[in-house]
């Protein structure tokens, strides 16, 4: 081990990597901070002009080949999205072609970077692993060069800068850092130049817990292939190690915490918090390590320092990172709940409810005697109040079922409930009306809509989410009993005080939901 960090010592210290990459920041993290009670730091390696680290180890290891090769025409390499842009803008300095293999589920603001970089993406295989025996045969019909995207000591060496500029700009303690571990080329370069610098800092590596490859290899004793590995966090989404990777890490990382979705999500909105910046799963995998490190182990006043690795997200997925966030920072309860199908049962539940933040309704009358409601709930007090939300319906009689922890609810019921009005919905010659509301979005806003009803009409169909806006948007479909309650019922609409929109005739409304 003294021979190999000899070794890397020296690679890394003289590491070609300014002429793409640049000194990132070392940023206090106020929230995350105040949050944990340690002073956390964030190493913005997503300020990078590809918006990832990935830049320095790519040109390291291209600069050196093209020193020791002066012909080399172009380079070959595989990548799920962030490695590639750094091939890229690298070969591009150098003048070079680049032929670049990305899995088919990259995403598209990282495929559109490579092209415009002036590299050659394409998109072959469904995971890395796909891409790399692509690549592989691209190599041997070219002659150009595989650049590894971890499995390399240029490559290593290039991402191990990212250590060195750690200790120049924090020449304190550090007792913990906390790095993302896809395939191991970071996780290899920084934890072996600070057990050299700084042997008494803990190194902890990151991975989710549906492709933690390193985690399984350091318990095999040898490197593993996983038979699949999830690919919401792409850049991480490796199914085996690197055999030099591997190698280091054995014996330099400290530690490994896997990560769920849901507490990445929440580390994203973390980052954003502190610093307006959107990380993308991967990119904010430490920071997620770092809280739940913290949280579990109990750890206060100490200096801990989170790589942020990079921000090259879809547009289009922050929905979905949103909706998780609030479950993976347990600020949201998603419950099942069944109350009697008669006149005030709905209103009387959300009595029970209080005056609590309701995220999400969703309810759709389906026979005559019960309903079940989807019902997300803001929470304060994580998963104690949680529980004590389940003991209070249950006290008060009502059969529920805590959804938070259910990744089908998650994924796909809360986004289905509902249907077309059976036959019971029409009992006693009441006809169906269907309305959108707009109202000003506060805490008890929901509350206040549903007390101001009258008694008069049967909710059958009910759809809220809350979406963070400064309004609060209603779907809701009442049964009149007869024609003569139709005045009635358009006083009431008109006395809300709320926008509406009539939906009787809206084609979405007869062909779904009717």
């Amino acid at each position: 081990m003294p021979l190999l960090m000899d070794h890397y010592l020296k690679k890394i210290l003289t590491a070609r990597v300014y002429d793409v990459s640049r000194e990132t920041s070392l940023e206090l993290a106020p929230n995350l901070t105040a949050a944990t009670g340690n002073r956390v730091l964030l190493k913005r390696e997503d300020s990078q002009s590809v918006f990832s680290f990935k830049c320095r180890g790519a040109y390291n290891r291209i600069y050196n080949l093209k020193q020791q090769f002066p012909d080399t025409k172009g380079v070959v390499c595989a990548s799920a999205g962030n490695h590639a842009q750094g091939v890229a803008l690298s070969a591009a300095k150098l003048g070079l072609i680049a032929k670049i293999v990305m899995p088919q589920t990259t995403p598209l603001i990282k495929v559109n970077s490579v092209r415009a970089l002036g590299g050659e993406a394409i998109l072959h295989g469904d995971a890395y692993d796909d891409a790399y025996a692509h690549a592989c045969e691209l190599e041997a019909a070219t002659g150009y060069p595989f650049i590894h995207p971890f499995n390399d000591p240029d490559t290593i060496a290039g991402q191990g800068t990212v250590g060195v500029e750690i200790c120049r700009q924090n020449p304190g303690a550090i007792d913990a850092i906390f790095l993302p571990i896809g395939g191991g080329g970071l996780a290899s370069g920084v934890s072996l130049l600070m057990k050299y610098l700084r042997p008494e800092t803990r190194i902890i590596g990151v991975e989710p817990v549906d492709a933690a490859s390193m985690k399984a290899s350091m318990e095999a004793g040898c490197p593993v292939t996983l038979p699949e590995v999830g690919i919401f966090a792409d850049g991480v989404a490796v199914k085996s190690p690197g055999d030099e990777t591997f190698r280091i890490c054995k014996d330099t990382i400290d530690e490994i915490i896997t990560i769920t979705v849901d507490e990445m999500c929440a580390a994203i909105r973390d980052v954003f918090d502190d610093t307006r910046t959107l990380m993308e799963p991967a990119g904010a995998l430490s920071v997620a390590g770092l809280k739940k490190y913290a949280a579990e182990k109990g750890v206060v006043n100490q200096n801990l320092i989170a790589i942020t690795t990079g921000a090259n997200v879809n547009f289009d997925r922050m929905r979905h990172i949103a909706e998780r966030a609030e479950i993976g920072e347990n600020r949201e309860g998603l419950f099942s709940v069944r109350i009697p199908e008669q006149p005030g049962s709905f209103r009387h539940f959300c009595e029970i409810l209080g005056k609590r933040s309701i995220t999400e309704f969703n309810y759709r009358r389906s026979d005559s005697e019960t309903a079940v409601v989807f019902v997300g709930v803001q929470l304060t007090g994580g998963q104690t109040e949680r529980q004590q939300i389940m003991q209070t319906l249950q006290d008060a009689g009502y059969d529920v079922e805590d959804l938070t922890e259910n990744e089908l609810a998650k994924q796909h019921v809360r986004h289905m409930v509902g249907g077309r009005a059976s036959s019971c919905v029409m009992e006693g010659a009441g006809k169906e009306r269907l309305y959108r509301f707009q109202f000003p979005e506060r805490p008890g806003a929901l509350f206040t809509f549903l007390n101001t009803m009258g008694r008069d009409w049967n909710i059958t169909l009910f759809h809220y989410r809350n979406h963070g806006a400064a309004y609060g948007r209603v779907l809701v479909a009442m049964q009149i009993p007869t024609p003569d309650n139709n005045d009635d019922f358009q006083q009431f609409v008109d006395n809300l005080g709320y926008r509406y929109w009539c939906e009787d005739d809206n084609p979405a409304y007869q062909t779904f939901l009717q």
